[in-house]
């Protein structure tokens, strides 16, 4: 597991899960995970990392009105 700095650079970190590599868990430190799109989550504590990769990407993330966006912002 490796950590990445916050956005608000104070200096903090914080655990992700990256894909190509052993990622042990913070709350109990095994390495077994249940991936998702968004998240992944320890199978032993249910500690749940975010992605390192994407995340925000894939069918049905985004909802497109089938009048058009200009319809719907002139209702």
């Amino acid at each position: 597991m490796t950590t990445v700095p916050f956005a608000s650079n104070r200096g903090s970190y914080r655990p992700v899960y990256r894909a190509q590599e052993i990622n042990h868990c913070p709350g109990c430190g095994k390495s077994q995970w249940m991936v998702g799109r968004i998240t992944a989550e320890c199978a032993f504590c249910a500690t749940a990392l975010p992605l390192n990769e994407g995340g925000m990407i894939g069918g049905g993330m985004w909802r497109v009105h089938p009048r058009g966006l200009e319809t719907v912002l002139a209702a």
